[in-house]
């Protein structure tokens, strides 16, 4: 059986940066998705923190309805991430209601519409595919588990809003991360900061706080990232002139809080250790970003009996491993076998001028087979910035 696994697509993202809501886009996953067998949806689907479930379900309808089809008889496998974590807490918030439930193993295996009335009404849309629901993860092979990821946020190290937020929930709890040793200990720490975030976001549209702006700006600020500038080529002198001192004083007062930001930073890094939601690391440049998810990975990986496996994750969208990546940060000491779907969303912060050569370049997934190592595919190294930037079109509906 040939498995195709993909990760991270945020349909239906208020930023348009999911490019499977393009037709062209979807093409290319498309052609490969109807050689497999089975296809896994391995989480963050859909975006659901950024408004209504119903916004992002309609959507992400023409692309469940194009791969149903594209696999005819085949089967779509659907796991819940963190950013569409509601889709599955139905079933989690009904298995005590009448008795004690088993403990969560790595594989749940769901019938849709015993999961949520959203995922029976995506299994809709995929006919003629069969579908069926899995969480918190997916035994592809018997060496091969799928999950999205999202547990890792427990023990990284870098700072990011989702770290925070499990570690604050930890302290509630009285349970620290490093006592963890179950998918039941990850979900009590993750669901809850979920629930709360995907309530905000049922209403209405959310903010820049919420929605990951915010968290982009603050990291680039801190000198994860550079910004693109515009240029004003062409205009009158007047207007460039005029354009120019006041790109001086912007540049001047956003200097200012960069350095009070900067110096603020491990100061601020320091308290959060000392009130036990760390340990984190006044460090977030790309190769921490990195090797801190793969470090997190590895644990939680460890902390759920997989040794010895290959286990393939998404949520960091960072595809790996790829040529020239460090082969020690994939292949674990543990045994454990690293390998990094990527993500179908285009954010330029991430990005290099050279198409397809930054690995959160979107468009990667990994192919299974029978039998020997998972592959890393890259699907769209083709395509320009000026493709996948493209606005969305009546015709991509």
């Amino acid at each position: 059986m040939r498995t195709l696994i993909i990760s991270d697509l945020h349909l239906g993202g208020n930023s348009a940066t999911d490019v499977l809501r393009r037709a062209d886009v979807r093409e290319h996953l498309l052609a490969v998705a109807a050689q497999a067998d089975r296809i896994v949806l391995l989480g963050d689907v859909l975006e659901l923190r950024h408004g209504p479930m119903r916004l992002a379900l309609a959507a992400a309808r023409p692309f469940f309805q194009a791969l149903g089809a594209a696999i005819q008889g085949g089967e779509i496998v659907l796991v819940a991430g963190n950013h569409d974590h509601a889709l599955i807490d139905p079933w989690l918030a009904s298995r005590g209601q009448e008795h004690e439930p088993p403990p969560l193993g790595v594989e749940q295996l769901i019938a849709p519409e015993q999961a949520s009335e959203a995922y029976a009404r995506i299994a809709g849309w995929c006919a003629p595919a069969r579908v069926t629901v899995a969480y918190p993860g997916l035994w592809v092979r018997d060496d091969v588990c799928a999950m999205h990821g999202h547990f890792l946020d427990c023990h990284l190290t870098v700072p990011t809003l989702e770290r925070l937020s499990v570690g604050a929930m930890s302290r509630v709890l009285g349970r620290h991360p490093s006592t963890f040793a179950s998918v039941g200990d990850y979900e009590a720490a993750g669901a809850p900061v979920f629930a709360w975030r995907d309530a905000v976001a049922r209403a209405s549209r959310t903010g820049n706080a919420l929605n990951g702006i915010a968290t982009l700006n603050a990291w680039q600020a801190l000198g994860g990232g550079s910004s693109r500038g515009g240029s004003s080529r062409g205009r009158g002198r007047g207007v460039r002139d005029a354009l120019a001192l006041r790109g001086l004083k912007r540049r001047a007062r956003s200097t200012a809080r960069r350095g009070a930001l900067l110096a603020g930073f491990p100061l601020a890094i320091a308290a959060l250790n000392r009130a036990g939601i760390g340990p984190l690391r006044a460090t977030i440049s790309r190769t921490e970003l990195r090797r801190a998810g793969l470090s997190a990975m590895d644990e939680v990986a460890v902390r759920l009996g997989l040794s010895g496996s290959y286990v393939v994750f998404g949520h960091t969208h960072r595809t790996g491993p790829l040529p020239g990546d460090e082969h020690t940060e994939w292949t674990r000491a543990s045994g454990v076998q690293l390998i990094n779907t990527g993500s179908w969303t285009y954010s330029a912060v991430f990005l290099t001028p050279t198409p397809g050569e930054s690995p959160y370049w979107p468009g990667g997934c990994v192919a299974v087979g029978d039998s020997g190592p998972p592959e890393v595919l890259r699907l769209l190294c083709d395509q320009t910035h000026a493709q996948l930037m493209r606005p969305l079109s009546p015709a991509d509906a």
